[in-house]
């Protein structure tokens, strides 16, 4: 894989109401830049910041983790890659395991060394990424090229020392949790108490010990009728909560988000409670349920609300208000008008991702056309961005974008049907303390960022370029 990154100065139009001011792209990080098109296996397929914001870890379809590291004057550049699964064939069930990075959660830092969960279709692995910076040298029964020695030779013996060495990153699997599930993993969740997390198919959701391989306990198993066709809800995302080890939140393809306590039983077949809207009967179609389905769900930091994200829109739930949520935010509602076509060609079928900032006070969720969308809570305002490869260029002005459904009022309107529906925002990432984002554009890594310093002045980093790995 080659990777090169890109870094320049990229101002953005005032917005007053906005609190804190909108970000703007310090760092593009292109997977394919020196390559004209590039593979699907270079389809960036999730983004992680991990606790600290320290470092950000992505995952792609052809199975790979590349993890960034933020420099000291805020730059974010590569620390670390490698190959976390390959793929693989079930010869009993006669199927083709893809090697896609479907999710990446950290482990709370409690050494030097860093610790990430990363899932394909099947297999969970744990990975440990640690730096070393000497070697051990004067082994007795070894040679410096690790091969034994002739016992006969050793007259001697010596104490090893350790030599100094040019920094070497190293990650290696520590744990596989494989065989758990028969259908594909679509979320894994790590709890607070740091010991165990959770992972979610279709029907299933099994919590397992980090330190434990061989077996999980199934916590949910949902009900199937004897004709699978006839199968009605499936899981399609689940989340621990932040601060409880208890609860735990899980939503479906008919729209619906419950959360389990498993302080009441250990099977959470009976929820605690149930987030659901009612629909209004005489708005109901075809495509309803479809878009109605939640493809993610995110505890807010400070634990009390929900985020969901459907095709359409994104919603904010008080955990103690079940019947409706408090906060509704449409995404491209103009897209009302063109279900039919996003269904025959199966984008109706996309799953978005949502995120909070640090302060619970502002939402971000990806769209079409590379544009990603962001909520101010507090003046229920919204701006549309676009993320894309002009905008890396220095002193590039990132404006506001505006999807119009009839006659373009502005030059820069664009109009819903010159939508590429190609082009989409699926992952999106907030860095947990600051104003920092990571979007995931195709095989593109957009990383945008505050232009205001800690002390208050405006950054201005110059144009750089990093050879290719």
């Amino acid at each position: 894989m080659r990777l090169r990154l890109f870094a320049g100065l990229v101002e953005l139009q005032p917005h007053p109401w906005f609190r804190p001011r909108m970000l703007s792209p310090v760092l593009c990080s292109d997977l394919a830049a020196l390559e004209p098109e590039y593979t699907e296996a270079d389809v960036i397929s999730t983004v992680e910041f991990n606790q600290t914001g320290e470092f950000l870890a992505t995952g792609d379809k052809g199975g790979r983790v590349v993890i960034f590291q933020r420099e000291p004057q805020g730059e974010y550049n590569v620390y670390s890659t490698f190959q976390s699964h390959e793929p693989e064939f079930d010869y009993l069930k006669s199927l083709e395991i893809e090697e896609k990075i479907n999710k990446i959660r950290w482990l709370p830092l409690h050494n030097p060394a860093h610790f990430l969960l990363a899932t394909n279709d099947k297999t969970i692995k744990l990975w440990k990424v640690s730096e070393r910076d000497k070697r051990a040298e004067g082994y007795n029964l070894r040679d410096e090229e690790g091969r034994l020695k002739d016992l006969s030779t050793i007259t001697t013996l010596q104490v090893p020392v350790l030599r100094p060495m040019d920094l070497l990153v190293e990650a290696s699997p520590r744990r596989v949790f494989a065989n758990a599930h028969a259908y594909h993993i679509n979320s894994i969740s790590v709890n607070s108490d740091t010991e165990t997390y959770l992972s979610a198919d279709d029907l299933r959701i099994n919590l397992w010990h980090l330190n434990i391989t061989d077996r999980s306990f199934s916590i949910l198993v949902h009900r199937t009728p004897e004709n699978m066709e006839d199968l009605s809800e499936v899981i399609t995302v689940a989340e621990f909560h932040p601060h409880h080890c208890h609860l735990l939140a899980f939503s479906s393809s008919t729209g619906t988000t419950r959360l389990c306590d498993m302080r009441a039983q250990a099977l959470c077949d009976q929820h605690a409670k149930l987030f659901e809207e009612a629909v209004d009967p005489s708005r109901r179609s075809f495509f309803s349920e479809i878009v109605s389905s939640v493809s993610d769900v995110k505890f807010s930091h400070s634990g009390r609300y929900l985020l969901t994200r459907d095709y359409l829109t994104v919603k904010v739930w008080d955990l103690n208000m079940e019947n409706k949520p408090v906060e509704t935010y449409q995404v491209h509602d103009y897209l009302r008008t063109k279900l039919c076509s996003l269904y025959e060609s199966d984008c109706i079928f996309d799953k978005f991702e949502c995120a909070w900032n640090g302060t619970d006070s502002v939402i971000m969720t990806g769209a079409y056309n590379n544009y990603f969308r962001m909520f101010d809570r507090a003046s229920l305002r919204d701006v549309t961005l676009e993320a894309s490869r002009e905008m890396c260029k220095r002193r590039a002005v990132l404006q506001p974008r505006r999807v119009c459904v009839g006659k373009k009022r502005k030059e820069t309107d664009v109009s819903v049907d010159s939508l590429d529906f190609r082009k989409k925002i699926l992952h999106t990432a907030w860095h947990p303390k600051e104003n920092i984002i990571a979007i995931a554009a195709s095989n593109n890594l957009y990383i945008f960022q505050d232009r205001l310093t800690p002390n208050g002045h405006h950054n201005t980093p110059e144009i750089q370029s990093a050879p290719p790995k």
